[in-house]
């Protein structure tokens, strides 16, 4: 736990003294200890349920176990997952390797999550797959969008000055296609290398917003 937290927990402590009554000061009191308890202990799981989605985001600088999650998806479910924990990336391709038991072996690795969207598009498809996620999930859609980034994640790596190789601005789905239409296994590795690099944008954008965040 940082010392700004800890900083921070004293503080809010000191005004809530001289804001609420005793009986209701008593109350947030152990709330803010339960919450500083769980910072202490790296227990992402307390904040899960305690925290609205817009607000996952003031987890990121405090729990180090972070994955960056994107996948592509067709009619039939997930083509392909990858996960990034800002050093190195797991991928997973239907008919190859992805199963649903190794990627909940895999997550289970982690305290946190990261998606873009993932709240509406990632999340729903791995439910359906068989994949519950039981660790706070940061959407960085919600994020952006407080900070007045509008459009998809595409665009906003665009307004955030976040470059990708140029032979990795198609479509993954596109790539899906011709690697299923054709047999081709360089379509296949084009398509693991899309969805890679969508993760690896993700741990970019991510420090991104949280150093406007604190610029802010």
């Amino acid at each position: 736990m940082t010392q700004e937290s800890v900083h921070g927990m004293t503080s809010l402590k000191v005004s809530a003294s001289k804001v609420f009554q005793p009986q209701k000061k008593t109350y947030y009191d152990r709330q803010l200890r339960l919450a500083q308890d769980a910072l202490v202990h790296k227990n992402p799981n307390y904040f899960a349920e305690l925290l609205p989605q817009r607000e996952m985001w003031r987890l990121y600088p405090h729990f180090r176990d972070v994955c960056f999650l994107d996948i592509e998806a067709d009619s039939r479910g997930i083509i392909v997952l990858t996960l990034f924990d800002k050093y190195e990336s797991k991928t997973f391709v239907r008919g190859v390797h992805l199963g649903k038991d190794t990627v909940n072996q895999e997550l289970g690795k982690y305290q946190l999550i990261v998606t873009f969207n993932g709240s509406s598009y990632d999340l729903p498809k791995l439910k359906k797959f068989g994949v519950e996620i039981h660790v706070p999930h940061i959407d960085l859609k919600a994020l952006c969008q407080r900070l007045k980034l509008i459009g998809g994640l595409k665009e906003v790596e665009i307004q955030l000055g976040i470059h990708r190789p140029q032979h990795l601005r198609g479509s993954a789905t596109d790539a899906w296609r011709a690697f299923w239409a054709s047999g081709d296994r360089e379509y296949l590795e084009l398509l693991v290398a899309y969805n890679e690099q969508d993760a690896v944008s993700l741990y970019q954008l991510m420090e991104k917003c949280m150093k406007m965040v604190a610029e802010k």
